[in-house]
């Protein structure tokens, strides 16, 4: 496990990527149609790609007990913070097209893109290994609860979208490829990698352009908005501490880590998407996105600063 300060430089060289990529888009190096093209490159190609290298390992004993611990926090998550998001949209005095993204802003986080790279940071190869099986429920979820929060009442479920994208089914086939005998060849291993490490610094430089979209002038305004302080709170800090449960179990350390880190992930732009295609508040939607992105330079070394220095004995595991 890496120390306190490694952690936070490996994390500001993060932002300084992101930082790049709203330089880019802000310059217009990056045009209007670069979001769109960076997103397609990440979901179809490195982000894929980066999976299927990660899960070409060895099972063992111990791997499959972490794989169980994994799912098992992940179904957890994902359940109990729908339960809280519905709770605190029901008693919120929002707009209907507000409703569905104030939910959505709380539940999902952003566990394909900035939960990848810190993931990598705190433990290279295995935390992708880790973080892609604690995002098996987890894909499953945003695509299937995700789309239903904004299509509920027009009766529309795409099952094409929740069953057939990129990130289940390079999943699925990484998983397969686990639990059978043989492995890539070496060939193609090699491509898998080259092509996958391109997703971390890609996916911070996506979130940079996100974020270069959206005018400081209404983002500064935006808080004062009490419903967007609270949907940020708890993505950011309340859920990741619904894992503590799980601390006083026998699991290790590093699944505790990655679980309670990728759980305090700020919101996910996938949930701009869907505003864009199903309907919805878009501006809502982007200025979330934009706060907890910000406010996540601070909160996710605060969560790894309260689980390694609260836990120091599961440290030592």
């Amino acid at each position: 496990m890496i120390s306190s300060g490694v952690f936070f430089q490996e994390m500001l060289t993060l932002y300084c990527i992101a930082l790049l990529g709203w330089a880019a888009r802000k310059r217009n190096i990056l045009g209007k149609e670069s979001i769109s093209v960076l997103t397609q490159v990440l979901l179809y190609i490195t982000l894929p790609a980066l999976i299927l290298h990660s899960l070409n390992i060895k099972l063992s004993l111990g791997f499959i007990k972490d794989f169980i611990w994994l799912v098992a926090m992940s179904a957890y998550v994902c359940i109990v913070s729908a339960i809280f998001a519905a709770y605190f949209s029901k008693k919120a005095r929002l707009p209907t097209k507000q409703k569905s993204v104030y939910e959505s802003l709380m539940i999902f986080g952003n566990q394909g893109y900035i939960g990848y790279a810190v993931s990598f940071i705190l433990l290279e190869e295995k935390g992708i290994i880790y973080l892609t099986i604690f995002n098996i429920c987890y894909l499953v979820f945003i695509w299937a609860y995700g789309i239903h929060l904004f299509t509920r009442k027009k009766g529309e479920i795409n099952w094409q979208a929740i069953l057939v994208n990129p990130g289940i089914v390079s999943t699925v086939v990484g998983l397969i490829l686990l639990f059978l005998p043989f492995k890539w060849p070496i060939f193609l291993a090699g491509t898998l990698e080259s092509v996958g490490e391109m997703t971390v610094p890609l996916s911070m430089i996506l979130v940079g352009a996100l974020v270069a979209n959206v005018k400081m002038k209404t983002f500064f305004l935006s808080l004062k908005n009490g419903y967007l302080w609270t949907s940020s709170l708890l993505r950011l800090l309340f859920f990741p501490l619904l894992l503590l449960p799980f601390a006083v179990l026998s699991i290790p350390f590093p699944v505790l880590l990655i679980a309670f880190i990728v759980s305090g992930m700020p919101s996910a732009p996938t949930i701009c998407i869907y505003v864009q295609k199903y309907g919805g508040d878009s501006l809502f939607a982007s200025l979330g996105v934009l706060l907890t992105t910000a406010l996540s330079i601070i909160t996710i070394p605060l969560i790894y600063l309260f689980i390694t220095h609260t836990f120091p004995v599961l440290a030592s595991r």
